[in-house]
């Protein structure tokens, strides 16, 4: 004991922390001016609170929240429940500078089933308390206007905003609109339904809302039947149509067994900074609400501290009275008369796989749009991504890339192109002629122009690269390798880009021996190593047809007798091609350069 009272400097907080109980509470950090600037849970107050102080955080914000605590409060609960339940409030209520923060900014649409005599059912995006009902909120909002769209065919209701009290229907202050001549609605404005029929339609359009498709479905079958053994064929055709469209409805949304009933399943992905959870009620197999959001995270909280308090957020705003919640992973946590489950696989399975899909997309689309926002938020991401799939002990910001140009060895060229923070730095591309190689030798050639590169820089003392990426594989990435670590003593991370016969990048290698990375194809971090393996090969063969261009140019004139380097330039500059020479006039010929140079320029290039 006497050691842990030493690990906490301050006097006064050390006296809080020995003293604090051993039992489910809520604990809350305050800074010098007594402003909340955290809230947690606690099985064991003492212990959790204690292990804030008694080791050396790896999050800078955690050291950063230890240095700024100035006092403890805490709220002794009778059960991890209670606690979980308290935090959320607190959380909601506080707002503390390092917790996690809800961002769910972006009002998602509800339906609304309104609280008047005939009540209307309408989307709205604003939630007011005046004994309305609202269903969702919807955050896949084609769903729900294809669950409008579904109670507008079974169920002719009101659209209008008229008051339609008893007195006023009573006192004939109302005139039937085109919604009623359309059979849209049946008119009780005018007393042309009742208030009980209308009612009726209201109960089961709830039931539907809530997700008990089936109920509803199954009274329509009765009803249907027992129409048709009355002979009331026309009455039950109407209600056959009625049972068509919930059965059609039925079959759309339903993703699982109909006995999986009042169940709710939660998945969570992370990034560095956030955490994505996803929520689904399900009612007779139905997907019945559906919300993912995002929590802002501060401490780097775990993933298990992050999915109680979005079941705790969830639950509580849903209202959710299910008995078993379906969870990715097994959870530290008790909820009086609730089970957590974590499928292996049927329906349950399903139903998780399905969460997770949504909360993967969800992430994908948050992340887009904040590289829209800020596109250095993307390199960063990309940066990061290599640094870890190769094990760098730093950022690659800078990356360079080589290629080989040659036909048959003839006027053979390389290439380095350079990439910034993911983007070309077209300025520090370089172009190469190949001296010391005869003949098409490809690592040859790789290893002259990668000694004469980094042999130059060092002798200008120049930034070397973070990365270099070889075009080719593990033959390319060895010459390369003898070259910067045994000739060079350099220490620079070498990563082979590899084709398939059809000449596309088919795989990353790495290390030596070379092993291929796992980047799969079509993700943006493969399509950056793409883009710079195409960019050095576009880059290496426009230099090398410039210079081939040059030569086939310079050996047509060169070999003329009697046309030096003045004479050969005068021609380009005015016929602008060897083509045009050789279609030009002895006479325009000679206008440029004799007639003497001209009758052999003539004769060489028949």
């Amino acid at each position: 004991m006497e050691n842990k009272e030493k690990a906490i400097a301050n006097d006064y907080l050390r006296s809080i922390v020995m003293n604090l109980p051993e039992t489910p509470g809520i604990y809350q950090y305050l800074d010098s001016e007594g402003t909340i600037i955290y809230v947690g849970k606690a099985k064991n107050l003492k212990r959790r609170v204690y292990s804030y102080f008694a080791k050396e955080h790896e999050s800078r914000k955690t050291r950063v929240l230890v240095t700024r605590i100035a006092d403890i409060r805490y709220i002794v609960v009778n059960t991890e429940e209670d606690a979980l339940l308290l935090e959320n409030n607190l959380i909601k209520k506080y707002r503390p500078r390092y917790n996690v923060l809800l961002k769910d900014d972006k009002s998602y649409p509800s339906i609304c089933v309104s609280n008047e005599y005939f009540p209307r059912v309408f989307k709205t995006r604003k939630l007011i308390r005046d004994g309305s009902t609202y269903f969702g909120p919807y955050s896949h909002v084609p769903s729900m206007m294809a669950m409008l769209e579904l109670i507008k065919r079974l169920y002719p209701l009101r659209t209008c905003n008229l008051a339609l009290t008893p007195e006023n229907i009573a006192a004939g202050k109302f005139k039937v609109c085109l919604e009623y001549h359309i059979k849209n609605c049946k008119g009780p404005c005018i007393g042309a339904q009742s208030h009980d029929e209308y009612m009726k339609s209201i109960a089961e359009i709830r039931e539907i809302l809530k997700g008990n498709t089936q109920s509803i479905s199954n009274a329509l079958m009765e009803e249907m039947q027992k129409l048709a053994e009355e002979l009331r064929f026309e009455e039950a055709q109407k209600v056959k149509e009625k049972y068509e469209l919930i059965e059609n409805y039925r079959s759309k949304s339903e993703v699982v067994s109909s006995v999986i009933h009042n169940i709710d399943v939660f998945s969570i992905e992370t990034d560095e900074s956030s955490a994505y959870i996803n929520y689904l009620h399900i009612t007779n197999g139905c997907v019945n609400q559906a919300f993912t959001f995002e929590y802002k995270m501060w401490v780097n909280e775990s993933k298990e501290e992050l999915l109680q308090l979005g079941i705790v957020e969830m639950r509580e705003r849903y209202q959710s009275q299910s008995k078993e919640i379906i969870v990715p992973f097994e959870l530290d946590m008790e909820m009086n008369g609730v089970t957590f489950t974590v499928p292996q696989r049927g329906d349950k399975k399903h139903l998780l796989e399905l969460s997770l899909l949504n909360v993967k997309q969800y992430k994908v689309d948050r992340l887009k749009q904040a590289e829209k926002l800020n596109p250095e938020q993307r390199s960063a991401r990309l940066m990061k991504e290599i640094q870890t799939q190769l094990g760098l002990d730093r950022l690659p910001v800078h990356i360079e890339c080589f290629d080989n140009s040659n036909i048959q060895g003839s006027d053979a060229v390389a290439a380095c192109v350079v990439f910034r923070k993911t983007k070309p730095s077209k300025k520090e591309y370089r172009k190469y002629n190949i001296k010391t190689v005869t003949g098409p030798d490809d690592y040859a050639s790789m290893q002259e122009v990668v000694r004469r590169r980094y042999t130059r820089i060092l002798e200008e003392q120049g930034e070397l690269p973070d990365v270099i990426l070889t075009d080719g594989g593990k033959g390319q990435m060895e010459v390369v390798r003898q070259v910067i670590e045994d000739e060079l003593h350099l220490n620079i991370p070498i990563v082979g880009l590899a084709k398939d016969n059809r000449h596309r990048t088919s795989e990353v290698l790495f290390g030596f021996p070379p092993l291929t990375i796992g980047i799969k194809q079509g993700t943006p971090l493969f399509h950056l190593l793409e883009q710079i393996q195409d960019e050095v090969h576009r880059f290496a063969i426009t230099f090398h047809r410039d210079k081939r261009s040059k030569s086939q140019v310079a050996s047509a004139l060169d070999s003329i007798k009697g046309i030096g380097e003045k004479r050969k330039s005068d021609l380009l500059r005015t016929f602008k091609s060897v083509a045009r020479i050789r279609k030009a006039s002895l006479q325009e010929i000679a206008a440029v350069i004799g007639e003497a140079a001209a009758i052999n320029v003539k004769e060489a290039l028949k």
